[in-house]
């Protein structure tokens, strides 16, 4: 792991806002991009949002890079590009909860205090036979209380990036490598059979499925896409007009109301793009975009945060969603532009 071998607070700082929720084999090459790109707090402060989000799409999560983009003007303009070195004070930052603030205080600076993540929580659920489910935050309470001492006894860095290592590659949720690992011999999930029902889980709720419609207008050679505002879901990212039909409402006719609500523009839908299937955490879409062409009247951004009219070659300096980036290249390719 490129962070590894020069655990500097900043490459920590990044690797670990990488890391929620996106696996290491994913961030590696995004780890990369972004180190030569932004190599320090202070160019990294300094640069667009745009930007930022850019280079970070596909990443996912979009929040983390607005987060990790306004902690690294914090860092600069309050604390004169050295952050603080504590868990405690990093909480204060955005986007940083009690794990990450562990891992960077305790890989970076030294502190003796346990970063438990699911990784964490599974090797310790099994190691001490704890039957507290997962989701629940006695759980982490209660690891984290155990551990406290123990870490102060040791190298913290090696502690809690040994145990992030065990639970990745050795103690798996469901095919432990139990004969391979160190603690096996004291672990009481081994030692009593039970590695199969420990760590506690309570089954996930159904995953929702939405649909969605978007609309390509074109006008004069150029078309229209929609910044998000950053508040939201995918916030600072641009998309083409769209969003979700009511009941009963065919999705041609859906995607002409919402571009006039969102836009004020009249269009008119005509042949869709084949459907475009897409997975969130927490829900699924299949999203049809449909070319639209523009009626009379100027565009305005109502609901989102702005708009612009570019031609189909300027599509890829915009950072898009990925499902949005799919039709993004399905136009210039359909367009034979070069993207």
């Amino acid at each position: 792991m490129p962070w590894r071998s020069d655990p500097s607070p900043y490459k920590v700082w990044v690797s670990e806002i990488m890391l929620q929720q996106t696996q290491v084999i994913t961030v590696i090459p995004y780890f990369d991009r972004f180190m030569r790109r932004f190599p320090s707090f202070k160019v990294l402060a300094a640069a667009e949002l745009q930007e930022v989000l850019r280079l970070w799409e596909g990443l996912g999560y979009y929040s983390r890079a607005r987060n990790l983009h306004r902690a690294a003007q914090l860092i600069v303009t309050e604390f004169g590009d050295k952050p603080p070195h504590t868990a405690a004070a990093l909480r204060e930052f955005p986007g940083i909860g009690p794990y990450t603030a562990a891992a960077i205080a305790s890989i970076a600076f030294g502190e003796p205090v346990p970063s438990v993540d699911g990784n964490v929580l599974r090797v310790f659920s099994r190691f001490w036979g704890l039957d507290i489910p997962m989701r629940d935050k006695a759980l982490a309470d209660t690891i984290r209380t155990r551990l406290e001492p123990l870490i102060r006894t040791v190298n913290p860095s090696h502690f809690n990036q040994a145990m992030m290592e065990t639970g990745a590659l050795i103690c798996k949720p469901r095919t432990p490598d139990c004969p391979r690992c160190l603690l096996a011999r004291h672990c009481v999930a081994f030692t009593k059979d039970l590695t199969a029902v420990l760590p506690v889980t309570k089954p996930g709720a159904a995953v929702p499925h939405r649909v969605v419609v978007a609309g390509i207008v074109h006008r004069r050679g150029r078309l229209l896409i929609v910044r998000r505002r950053e508040g939201g879901m995918l916030g600072g990212l641009w998309e083409f007009p769209g969003g979700r039909p009511l009941k009963r409402e065919t999705p041609a006719r859906a995607v002409e109301r919402l571009i006039l609500a969102e836009t004020g523009l009249s269009v008119r839908a005509g042949k869709p793009f084949p459907p475009v299937k897409h997975a969130y955490s927490h829900f699924r879409i299949t999203l049809t975009a449909f070319r639209c062409e523009a009626g009379p009247g100027t565009a305005h951004a109502t609901t989102a945060e702005a708009l612009k009219w570019i031609p189909s070659s300027a599509l890829s300096r915009f950072p898009m969603p990925r499902v949005i980036r799919r039709i993004a290249e399905a136009i210039v390719a359909d367009s034979g532009v070069k993207p």
